[in-house]
């Protein structure tokens, strides 16, 4: 078995083939709305005739397409989503709330909730009580 890159988390077959792939075309999709939108138009206005009068539309779509499909940076883009989608649902923690933690505990204080009133967490234990 492959080992792991540094930092970067090692993709299965499936993943790299179908599923990132799947993530392109729907993302490039809704890059290029305006040709889609102008095909599935044409499509409808057209009926069974479609395959014969929308060809330009449909070569315009595809052209599009294929210029994000073999595009190396989109790609690292969207197994970029991908890898933090897997990693949220595996821990459930968002990769963009893993941020830095709170460098002074006086700025961010935990509350216990109570009927009416919230209070320190320190209250009533033997520590100084904190401003």
């Amino acid at each position: 078995m492959e080992t792991e890159k540094a930092g970067e988390a090692f993709l299965r077959h499936v993943e790299t083939d179908v599923l990132i792939p799947k993530m392109m075309r729907e993302k490039a999709k809704e890059r290029c709305a305006e040709n889609v939108m102008s095909f599935n138009h044409c499509c409808k206005d057209n009926g069974f005739m479609m395959v014969f009068r929308s060809r330009e539309q449909n070569a315009a779509l595809k052209e599009w397409l294929t210029i994000h499909y073999k595009d190396p940076v989109f790609f690292e883009e969207c197994k970029q989503e991908y890898t933090e989608k897997l990693e949220f649902q595996r821990t459930g923690v968002a990769a963009k709330n893993n941020q830095k933690l709170p460098t002074s505990m006086y700025t961010y204080r935990r509350y216990v909730p109570s009927p009416g009133l919230c209070r320190p967490i320190c209250e009533g234990t033997s520590s100084p009580s904190l401003p």
